[in-house]
């Protein structure tokens, strides 16, 4: 018997292979991902001064959906954070949250100090996840940091979104040329992530 929320359920019945799909279900309100605020692992990692993150430059996060994660790292390390999404409505969404003196921005292409995934990496077909990796090392400068909030541990099957996802399936899509500085499970999730969730950080070696 499925354990899919009906949430989950109708995701799968409108997001397919067209990119556009997305925004329908941003139309539709179909966002199971949608926290309504930014995640607590991440807040956690950002505050808790175990990595020594930059505290000037620059930040990416893809699939930004409503951006709460993006104000969260603006805010917290003062970066210039340059937040993207698929979706045009859920670019729209961010824009209202944004405030003033928070610098968060929605395009441009120089290179990056740190990026966080969330939500991005599952969305994307295994088959295609070595493009992902190919991204992270062209768009993250030597030195720079990723996070990755690795969720959910226990989907329901290959069929995606989100697709079957564990913390080692970051490793063959990054290569070689990043290091491990926190690999743990979070000590605050938000309740219904608990025991569903892994936090990894890397840091780009060259």
């Amino acid at each position: 018997m499925s354990t899919l929320s009906p949430e989950m359920v109708k995701l799968r019945s409108i997001v397919n292979q067209d990119p556009s799909s997305w925004d329908q279900a941003w139309a539709q309100s179909v966002t199971p991902w949608d926290a309504g605020q930014s995640q607590p692992p991440l807040l956690e990692v950002l505050r808790s001064g175990e990595v020594e993150f930059p505290r000037s430059g620059r930040a990416l996060v893809p699939g930004c959906g409503s951006g709460y994660d993006a104000i969260s790292i603006a805010s917290q390390l003062g970066l210039e954070t340059l937040a993207i999404d698929i979706s045009p409505l859920a670019v729209a969404n961010a824009t209202k949250l944004i405030s003033e003196g928070i610098n968060v921005r929605f395009q441009d292409e120089e290179k990056f100090d740190l990026a966080y995934d969330y939500t991005f990496f599952v969305a994307i077909p295994p088959s295609r996840r070595v493009e992902w990796g190919a991204q992270m090392n062209a768009l993250i400068k030597p030195g720079g940091y990723l996070i990755t909030l690795v969720f959910p541990l226990d989907p329901e099957s290959d069929a995606g979104p989100p697709f079957f996802v564990r913390p080692d399936h970051y490793i063959e899509p990054l290569g070689s040329g990043w290091e491990k500085v926190v690999d743990r499970v979070p000590a605050e999730s938000s309740p219904t992530h608990v025991n569903r969730e892994h936090l990894i950080v890397w840091r780009k070696l060259k």
